[in-house]
């Protein structure tokens, strides 16, 4: 399978605009020790998409979807996952009892790994489209949010005092498998709405 054709302008903006929300977020943020480590994954996931660009190019709709989830990621780390202001003024205003962005966090955790993942086996393995693929790719998005939970656990018995602001539970007992969850939800949502789409950048 050849590579998507290089939509330099598209490219380019996504990542000028993502290095600009970066610095933001990096600016007096609510705590540094969560901000770096909410902030890392964008940060390796830019520098690896970055080293392979031109080796293994990737769809117009993967960067974007890998944009969304870096912006999302740097926005938590700059006010914290429990702290959001607008999530805030959702949660008080609906009276959910809890500020619900790291629930959005999840969902994207799932959502767009899910395009990347399919894009990545289709071209570089022999799975080819079909169910099989899409249980694959599901079973690696699951995977990927069980690791990102373990991250959490060894983060917890580190740094005590950073681990609060990172892990977000909000005193929700069930908050992992919550998240795993999500993230299953948020994978099976995106096979479901933009396979069709990415098919169509695939052959282009």
């Amino acid at each position: 399978m050849e590579m998507p054709r290089a939509n330099t302008k598209l490219h380019l903006l996504l990542l000028a605009t993502g290095l600009a929300v970066l610095i933001w977020s990096g600016i007096r943020p609510k705590d540094y020790p969560t901000w770096i480590l909410e902030a890392a994954p964008a940060i390796v996931g830019g520098i690896v998409l970055l080293a392979t660009y031109r080796r293994l190019r990737l769809t117009d709709l993967a960067y974007v979807l890998i944009w969304i989830h870096a912006i999302i990621l740097m926005v938590g780390g700059h006010w914290t996952y429990a702290e959001n202001p607008l999530f805030e003024w959702i949660s008080q205003w609906l009276g959910l009892g809890r500020n619900h962005y790291d629930r959005l966090g999840h969902l994207a955790q799932g959502f767009v790994p899910a395009i990347v993942t399919r894009e990545v086996l289709l071209r570089t393995s022999p799975l080819r489209r079909g169910k099989w693929l899409s249980f694959v790719v599901v079973c690696i998005c699951l995977a990927i949010s069980a690791f990102y939970e373990l991250i959490e656990w060894w983060v917890a018995l580190l740094a005590q005092e950073a681990s609060a602001a990172f892990l977000g539970t909000q005193g929700d007992v069930w908050d992992a498998q919550w998240d795993m969850f999500l993230c299953l939800c948020g994978a099976v949502a995106s096979l479901l709405t933009l396979r069709r789409l990415h098919d169509r950048q695939l052959r282009e």
